[in-house]
């Protein structure tokens, strides 16, 4: 065989055969400060090949001349390196990769008409990046960043599979789309003027003084899109999906700012667009994915390397296998452990020991006025909070922290401090930083030791609010306050955080506040808790703590939803409406699990 070909056949060999992806995490990658360690410990270096070059003052891995030894990966210092071995099932070549040694996305979702697909999946493993290609947003690469190929041949690509027909329509602008965003705090950039001046220009489909209505927007239409909130923001974004005539309906994380009440409401017109079109929902809250959902398809892979969509399956099984962490019909386990849930509406984990006595708090901002009673907070207890927004939840725990002096709080704005998160979390924790403890309990669990050497203003969402919650959890404090510390974090994550947060409340024999929306995380993370009810920017109120049974079964009475706990795995799950489980637990007036 003549040499050029050799070349060529060798290089296609490699493309589509490939079983180990390289990746450099480029804003970690130090070659100053480790003097290139990596090259100089890399066996295939030492033979006298090029496997870890220099490029720009970063490290560049050949995956062509990558033995897979791993040196490189474990002796790294900022855990800049990746080297994985890829599904042994795996053969196609990736649909996108953004660059050299970056992350690459091997398939995507099917969606399907009148169905609602759910996505699950960690952050930085490509829900985005697909619906971002999906929706037209990012042409996909095929892998070739180099020489990105031309529409035809991607078309071609896929000529035999669904994607084919998608792809065709898609680049002659033969179907419509409706988009909404995951960072809705970016609209304010995109759009100027007033809400109402926004949505009247896009209701196509007549509906937007329902939806307004709906989700209680109609105070604030008249209102400039640069002085609203975050769940402001949220709503208006949904509603502005949803008015557009579409053959597909795609949402980024649509429960995120929310609280409680707005994702049911949320849920309920994401699955009316169901009825007529093609709808694909990326959510981390479980409760409202399974809510939403017809189906679920499960993306698996390695957060920030790559990422797999899973075959679509029913909405029990798909969350169930994404929990077990292993796919049955593909025969893959993409995580060593499973995610437990254990019925804990019963029983007491808490000292009777009393540790506070909180008076009775009062507060009165412009026409708002808020009440709570006393309450009474015990060693090693969690209350948790949980209602509509606009009714005090955050302005108690100002009220609190001003009341106690020794806490710890963590406000909802998370903020970006021009600082390593080494250095914040060592200024915060003092001696304990060094300890066993820690390390163990805090900085692996909360899976932040490979973002120690990052400046906290150069993280994502996820990262950066696990690093408050970190800080939160450092130092001397006899009560923890914390607002909102699922936001931005994925289902695993929020998993991991509960835990710590209780671990850490038992440990040191102290007491913690926590304000959600999440029902899950609520669920597992709770000892007791207080419901604020009232009309949201006008009053609030809370009457007495409730034990988490009684707490539970009293906000969802107000959502009117009923919940009970999944058989397989002991996860709690929000009934359909209507169904006779339903029925019978609305009857019983049990809507708390049964």
């Amino acid at each position: 065989m003549p040499k050029s070909k050799t070349k060529v056949f060798k290089t296609f060999f490699l493309v589509i055969f490939m079983t180990r992806i390289c990746i450099i995490r480029k804003d970690r990658c130090n070659l100053k400060k480790c003097n290139f360690l990596c090259a100089s410990l890399c066996p295939v270096n030492r033979a006298g090949k090029e496997c870890i070059t220099e490029v720009n003052v970063k490290a560049r891995l050949d995956e062509s001349l990558c033995n897979g030894c791993g040196i490189c990966s474990k002796k790294c210092p900022f855990s800049a390196v990746s080297v994985l071995n890829l599904p042994g099932k795996l053969k196609e070549q990736p649909i996108h990769r953004y660059a050299e040694n970056a992350f690459e996305l091997f398939s995507l979702p099917i969606v399907k008409k009148n169905t609602i697909v759910g996505i699950i999946g960690r952050n930085g493993i490509g829900k985005s990046t697909a619906l971002a290609i999906l929706a037209g947003n990012l042409k996909p690469n095929l892998g070739n960043y180099k020489n990105p190929p031309s529409n035809e041949e991607i078309i071609k690509k896929y000529s035999t599979s669904v994607f084919g027909d998608y792809f065709t329509r898609l680049f002659n602008n033969k179907i419509k789309i409706s988009y909404k965003p995951q960072r809705i705090e970016l609209l304010p950039e995109l759009f100027k003027g007033k809400v109402i001046d926004l949505l009247e220009k896009i209701d196509e489909r007549n509906i937007l003084d329902k939806l307004m209505k709906e989700l209680e927007i109609e105070d604030i239409k008249d209102r400039n899109i640069k002085d609203l909130s975050g769940g402001e923001l949220q709503r208006i974004a949904i509603i502005a999906a949803a008015v557009k005539k579409a053959d597909f309906y795609y949402f980024d994380e649509p429960s995120s700012f929310l609280d409680i009440t707005y994702r049911i409401k949320i849920a309920k017109i994401i699955r009316d667009l169901g009825k007529e079109a093609a709808v694909v929902v990326i959510e981390h809250d479980l409760a409202t994915l399974d809510y939403i959902s017809d189906e679920i398809q499960i993306v698996y892979g390695e957060p920030t390397c790559y990422g797999i969509f899973s075959q679509s399956k029913p909405v029990k099984r798909g969350v169930n296998e994404y929990l077990d962490g292993k796919l049955d019909s593909e025969n893959i386990r993409f995580r060593n452990y499973s995610i437990k849930f254990f019925d804990s509406s019963l029983g007491k984990t808490f000292s009777d020991e009393v540790l506070f006595d909180i008076p009775e708090q009062e507060k009165k901002l412009g026409i708002f006025s808020l009440k709570v009673s006393p309450i009474t907070l015990h060693k090693g207890e969690v209350l948790c909070i949980m209602g509509a927004n606009g009714l005090g939840k955050s302005t108690f725990l100002n009220l609190v922290s001003d009341e106690i002096e020794n806490n710890s709080y963590k406000k909802q704005s998370l903020e970006l401090i021009d600082k390593k998160v080494i250095d914040y979390l060592k200024e915060k924790a003092g001696s304990e930083f060094s300890s066993g403890w820690y390390k163990q309990n805090i900085l692996e669990k909360l899976n932040i030791q490979s973002i120690l050497n990052n400046n906290i203003k150069d993280l994502s969402g996820g990262e950066l609010q696990k690093v408050h919650i970190a800080a939160n959890l450092s130092g001397d404090t006899e009560l923890v306050l914390m607002d909102e510390p699922s936001a931005f974090i994925d289902v695993e994550d929020r998993l991991n955080i509960s835990e710590v947060i209780k671990e850490f409340v038992i440990k040191k024999e102290i007491s913690a506040i926590v304000v959600d929306h999440d029902i899950q995380f609520i669920d597992h993370l709770a000892d007791s808790m207080l419901v604020f009810e009232g009309t949201p920017g006008k009053q609030g109120y809370v009457n007495s703590i409730l034990n988490k049974k009684n707490g539970m079964n009293k906000i969802l009475k107000i959502l009117n939803i009923t919940y009970r706990r999944d058989t397989q795995t002991n996860r709690p799950r929000i009934n359909k409406p209507g169904s006779q489980l339903d029925r019978k637990q609305r009857k019983k007036n049990e809507y708390y699990y049964i």
